[in-house]
């Protein structure tokens, strides 16, 4: 299981699909509808998006999320969405246990599934009235098919395919759904612990950091993926040369020419088995030479176990558990001392 998002080309939509679109009506973005009561309570909203301007007339009551961790900020929140998205660990309702006690009672959501692309007919049965599709790849297709069932909120503008910062997914998911001033709120109370583990850790401040994992060699994430943004908020910078490999995407597969990348401060992989996986990457010749090899400055999590998983599905929920688990082991690894052994956490 590789923890990052699959790419996949636009679905042509079944032209009975779109008779069944036409027959709901349309509820989308051009929609001016809206009562007294919801211009009280803070709507209308706009949203930018990658695709033009969403806008949300009332408070929404049946959320579908179509991005892959938009779950997260909704329950923070005091939203439960009617659907999620899998992405991975068949949780259910695609619920973690991070985010199980913001769910409390409430019934799981449904869980679609985007393996063979959107389930557009399943969204279109949940009758939504807002869909999040921010930590996405949809297309302008998919959009616009999306946006006949609800407001759709989709990538932001300018940035890359599933390269949303969580702090970018809390405030909008909060306007979305009238919670600006929460969403804010706990934003800044999270922003405040990453500033605390800054002054804490000055050895973080400025040394290098990447992510990687084994998919067709190595792949590693980018600076503009939320996992280098993780390290970025802690301190940490990107090895040079990095955003040259990445480009215009969340991450690519490194070459061998190139492994010298992988030389940090800190590295973290995020592996499918700890035992083979970490064998195999520490068995290579090119990375037994280089120094985050022999300093013990690489740090090795399971995708699918809880901090691996936090790791990759980084949001308002998963980053205060993920920080208690992994701030530690990164002095561990920071300080290039193979006697303080980074534990498997």
């Amino acid at each position: 299981m590789r923890l990052f998002p699959i790419r996949r080309s636009a679905i042509a939509v079944a032209a009975g699909f779109l008779v069944l679109l036409a027959a709901c009506g349309p509820n989308n973005d051009t929609d001016s509808s809206g009562s007294d009561a919801a211009a009280t309570s803070g709507f209308p909203v706009s949203i930018e998006n990658k695709f033009g301007t969403t806008t949300i007339n009332a408070e929404p009551k049946r959320v579908v999320t179509v991005g892959l961790v938009e779950q997260d900020a909704l329950l923070a929140l005091g939203v439960v969405p009617v659907a999620t998205t899998e992405w991975f660990g068949k949780k259910p309702g695609a619920v973690w246990p991070w985010a199980e006690k913001a769910l409390g009672s409430a019934a799981k959501p449904e869980v679609l599934t985007d393996t063979d692309g959107i389930q557009f007919e399943k969204i279109a049965a949940l009758k939504p009235d807002l869909i999040i599709a921010m930590y996405s790849g949809v297309t302008a297709e998919d959009y616009a098919t999306l946006s006949k069932m609800a407001p759709t909120v989709a990538q932001p503008k300018n940035q890359v395919d599933y390269g949303v910062s969580w702090q970018e997914v809390a405030r909008t998911v909060g306007t979305a759904v009238g919670k600006k001033a929460q969403a804010e709120k706990l934003v800044t109370e999270l922003e405040a612990r990453f500033a605390s583990i800054r002054k804490e850790h000055p050895e973080f401040v400025g040394a290098t950091g990447l992510m990687a994992t084994t998919y067709e060699g190595y792949w590693v994430y980018g600076p503009q993926d939320p996992r280098g943004r993780l390290l970025q908020d802690l301190g940490f910078k990107m090895p040079d040369g990095l955003a040259e490999v990445t480009g215009q995407e969340f991450g690519a597969n490194l070459s061998k020419e190139r492994i010298d990348l992988l030389d940090t401060k800190v590295l973290i992989w995020l592996l499918d088995s700890y035992d083979t996986d970490k064998a195999k990457v520490q068995g290579d010749p090119l990375y037994t030479k280089l120094k985050v090899n022999t300093e013990a400055r690489d740090i090795f999590l399971v995708s699918e176990e809880e901090v691996g998983a936090a790791t990759s599905f980084i949001s308002l929920l998963s980053l205060p558990m993920l920080l208690d688990k992994l701030v530690p082991q990164l002095k561990f690894a920071v300080d290039g001392n193979p006697s303080t052994a980074v534990q498997r956490i």
